[in-house]
């Protein structure tokens, strides 16, 4: 008889059935925090953007994935007001909940997407796509933040695209309770407003603009590939996809962030339940 305590994670896919590495590398995070702590942590997966598959409220814990494409020609899709009735239910169940309050991470494009629900900044299309391992430096509520617990400031993250959350609405921020946590790296030389990287939306509601689930091990293996080798240095150059492969050997970049971020937002999920 198995008396591990069972817990039940939903992952919301975004992904639109495109080939990715983050899906894998949530799969193999939610497995070994499992074993790390001793419990029966299962998880579901939902295609969002293809099947118009959302979660119910019965699961304990919910990670809502990155995706390809722009956040703002979805609005008014099917598949987003699926996703957006799912985020609002959601939303309503904590806001009557003392304790046992159900946490969300959204990872990226659901970062923008929860961005946009919430109404709390601006999102536009980057003069350039953001590809490679950067820094983000915290802000002040992000160094008290329980999810970045360990982290160093600045820390480095893998970020992938096209679109930013920029000028938080400072109003809207006040009144949800709502923090900025981290921004991209700073550039005074450089006229352009830093984009948000993470914000704390509530209590149990957070986002990160970059990926926390990117596994240096296994991305440096996907990178060394000869068709993405090839196709990386095509688009990005080969000065990009060397630095890229250094820094994800650096146990103090890529690989430190991948230990802290998701462990810990577990653990502050878990925490919540009880």
């Amino acid at each position: 008889m198995n008396s591990q305590p069972k817990i039940r994670v939903a992952i919301l896919d975004l992904y639109e059935g495109q080939p990715n590495q983050g899906m894998r590398c949530l799969r193999e995070l939610l497995k070994q925090y499992g074993e790390d702590h001793g419990l029966d942590l299962q998880h579901d997966e939902f295609e969002v953007r293809l099947e118009h598959q959302v979660p119910d409220l019965s699961y304990d814990v919910y990670i809502s994935s990155g995706g390809p494409g722009s956040p703002l020609e979805s609005k008014n899709s099917d598949w987003e007001n699926y996703y957006f009735n799912w985020l609002a239910a959601l939303k309503q169940y904590n806001e009557g909940m003392g304790a046992g309050k159900k946490h969300v991470l959204f990872i990226c494009h659901s970062f923008q997407l929860a961005c946009r629900y919430f109404e709390i900044a601006g999102i536009t299309r980057r003069k350039s796509t953001a590809f490679g391992v950067f820094p983000v430096h915290l802000q002040e509520d992000g160094k008290s933040e329980p999810i970045f617990t360990g982290l160093h400031d600045p820390f480095y993250t893998v970020d992938s695209r096209d679109y930013q959350v920029v000028q938080p609405d400072q109003d809207r921020m006040k009144q949800l309770g709502a923090h900025v946590l981290a921004i991209e790296k700073e550039r005074p030389h450089v006229p352009l407003e830093r984009a948000i990287m993470a914000i704390r939306f509530s209590e149990s509601m957070i986002g990160t603009q970059f990926h926390p689930e990117a596994d240096a091990s296994g991305m440096s293996m996907y990178l060394q590939r000869e068709d993405k080798k090839k196709t990386v240095i095509e688009e990005h150059g080969e000065e990009k996809w060397r630095s890229m492969i250094e820094q994800l050997d650096d146990p103090d970049k890529i690989r430190w962030t991948y230990s802290h971020v998701i462990p810990n937002f577990l653990d502050n999920a878990l925490r919540g339940m009880r």
